[in-house]
């Protein structure tokens, strides 16, 4: 799998309605292997974690409406926010990022936004590191299912 993460990704989101946001867009590629991996991972009970923001973004712009991963080549804009429904990650492996930005709300949009502001106010007091070089956690959402 391949993403070319544009400078868009750290740009903060400035309209007050979320759904008016532009996303930028990227290339990215999936091979047959990788998809086949994916799926199988899938079949035998496995999870699927992707490491990163911009890989989760990759593998969900690939995903069939049956949550099966597809070889996959092109650009992606696609807007990852909270009521959005996982179709092929189960957890995400990702630093901490700025508010406002659409990382945080993709992150929201995994773990519910509540959560999430709990996971922050508990990282800025043990005084963590943001954005792109700083501290990561996995993040495993409850009572979430995929598909």
């Amino acid at each position: 799998m391949t993403l070319h993460v544009g400078a868009g990704t750290f740009l903060p989101v400035k309209v007050d309605d979320v759904s008016q946001h532009k996303m930028h867009s990227e290339w990215g590629e999936i091979s047959q292997q990788a998809a086949d991996e994916v799926n199988a991972t899938h079949r035998s009970g496995g999870r699927v974690i992707p490491v990163g923001t911009t890989a989760l973004r990759l593998i969900e712009s690939a995903a069939g409406s049956d949550g099966q991963l597809q070889p996959w080549r092109g650009t992606t804009d696609i807007f990852i926010r909270p009521g959005y429904r996982f179709l092929v990650a189960d957890a995400l492996m990702t630093n901490f990022h700025l508010p406002k930005s659409t990382l945080m709300m993709l992150v929201s949009a995994m773990m519910g936004t509540q959560t999430v502001r709990d996971i922050y106010k508990h990282a800025i007091a043990q005084g963590y590191r943001f954005f792109s070089y700083g501290d990561a956690s996995i993040l495993f959402p409850s009572g979430q299912t995929r598909r």
